[in-house]
């Protein structure tokens, strides 16, 4: 009797504003839209055999509660994050992602550290395992496969 391997799964978070990506600061951010950013992480999950659920919000509760949510029941493994402009200020965000104690993993499109020096210091960061910043949709897709990495031989 063959035995059914468990699916990681990941729960995969955007944060503020990033449904406007393609229209808004394109000299920061290019023109890769949330779709392009989702369906490049849907490809990379199949490739991996990583089950993921992806949500958006403008709303720094809701993101508290999905956090929330992932760790109820073992729901997820792990989080891929995008706190968006809530990196540099959302207490509760950085306390809902140590609450849930789920391997986290921070991206970044854009290199914050070359950025504004209020945008350079990341409150949600010290909350998770990792951070991958800069490199544009990609940082999605190694953040990802570092979350994956990470939970895969637990």
């Amino acid at each position: 009797m063959k035995t059914r391997l468990k699916h990681i799964r990941i729960l995969v978070l955007h944060g503020p504003n990033l449904n406007l990506l393609g229209k808004r600061e394109i000299s920061i951010y290019g023109k890769v839209t949330i779709a392009d950013i989702n369906r490049s992480l849907n490809a990379e999950a199949k490739r991996i055999g990583v089950l993921l659920k992806i949500s958006q919000s403008n709303h720094e509760g809701q993101i508290v509660d999905l956090i929330g949510k992932a760790a109820q029941g073992k729901a997820f493994d792990g989080i891929l994050i995008n706190p968006a402009a809530y990196t540099h200020t959302s207490v509760a965000i950085r306390d809902a992602l140590l609450a849930a104690n789920l391997p986290a993993v921070e991206v970044h499109l854009s290199n914050i550290y070359k950025r504004e020096e209020f945008r350079q210091h990341s409150l949600t960061a010290a909350a998770c395992i990792g951070q991958v910043a800069g490199f544009g949709m990609m940082s999605y897709i190694l953040g990802l496969n570092a979350i994956y990495s990470s939970i895969k031989d637990l």
